[in-house]
């Protein structure tokens, strides 16, 4: 194989389309830090860059991880009991297109580069980064692997949120201009709410393979579906109420309320979530509003619609959420509010 088909082969199978999880909460990072004294964007790039790489190779060692603890036997199996679900994970293993020992040199390969990106930002910014990059790998690295495989203990997605939000933001920020901020930090938490919110929707979905294998997601440790959707309504509304605060609070300026026109978005996506629990078989209708769904017309045609619909909708609540935050800074250094 040659080398550029080799690092496409690994790309596709990194899960890319699930790369803007990280990417946007990193560059409205950048945004935010953009225009501080000490601002580099030299140093900003290569964080976002690093941040990629890492997300790759954790997205790598997760499959790693859950193939070596059930192996291919159980997708075989759920696929006969007729569970849509899951069963399409790490095909390029379950196929023989690649061992578990080239997946594990993929994925380190994807964590030295984030190294080699991160050692100017480490030797220009100090300790903190090394901190940073430490905690962030340990819980990336534990989310489905030992010793905590926090993923099976009903942590998972709650490590998501964290990881995604407040310790990738702060990284980004910090490596971008030197310093922390406490309206970063407020934002960082919504954000990561919204990525959570990703992963959480999509364990919903999961919820019946997930038993099935024994990963105790946050959605099988609710019990119930009302609990799930209890749980999935406290995480939309969460990130309006905390910036509504924050500007309540003058932590945050006006502007950032714009984050509430993405509200409908997020009420659309709970409606969604109720129908799948309610009832799965109802048709779903598509409308421009929901935002960008890449080859919709090919999701059709493989009778995946009803579950990417609801995948696009939740990335796209970060999307818009992430753009709308940007536009509230642009606005606000317009005003010469900060």
């Amino acid at each position: 194989m040659k080398i550029t088909q080799l690092i496409k082969f690994w790309v596709i199978n990194s899960r890319y389309h699930a790369l803007a999880q990280s990417l946007l909460p990193a560059l409205l990072a950048l945004c935010l830090a953009a225009g501080h004294k000490d601002f580099s964007l030299t140093l900003a790039l290569l964080a976002v860059v690093g941040v990629e790489m890492v997300h790759m190779g954790v997205n790598l060692l997760d499959d790693y991880f859950d193939y070596s603890h059930q192996h291919s036997s159980y997708r075989d199996l759920m696929a006969r009991e007729g569970m849509r679900a899951r069963v399409a994970k790490c095909p390029y293993l379950t196929t023989g297109q690649a061992t578990l020992g080239q997946l594990l040199t993929a994925s380190f390969i994807c964590w030295a580069l984030a190294l080699a990106v991160g050692l100017p930002i480490l030797l220009t910014r100090g300790m903190p980064v090394l901190w940073l990059i430490t905690l962030t790998a340990f819980l990336g690295i534990t989310y489905s692997g030992w010793p905590l495989r926090l993923s099976y203990r009903g942590l998972g997605e709650l490590e998501i949120g964290a990881i995604f939000g407040p310790l990738l933001m702060s990284g980004v920020y910090y490596s971008a201009c030197g310093t922390f901020s406490s309206s970063l930090f407020l934002i960082s938490i919504p954000v990561g709410l919204l990525v959570m919110n990703i992963i959480y929707a999509h364990s919903i979905m999961d919820v019946e393979p997930d038993k099935k294998v024994g990963k105790m997601t946050l959605a099988v440790l609710a019990k119930s579906s009302s609990a799930r959707l209890i749980i999935l309504a406290l995480v939309l509304i969460l990130p309006y109420v905390l910036v509504t605060a924050g500007v309540a609070a003058k932590i945050l300026y006006w502007p950032h309320l714009l984050v509430l026109f993405t509200l409908p978005l997020a009420v659309a996506l709970f409606k969604l979530m109720v129908q799948y629990v309610r009832e799965p078989s109802q048709p779903i209708r598509r409308h421009f509003w929901m935002g960008p769904m890449n080859r919709w017309e090919t999701v059709k045609a493989n009778g995946i619609e009803w579950f990417m619909i609801r995948w696009y909708l939740a990335r796209n609540l970060l999307l818009f959420f992430c753009c709308s935050v940007m536009a509230a800074r642009l606005i606000t250094k317009i005003l010469g509010a900060n």
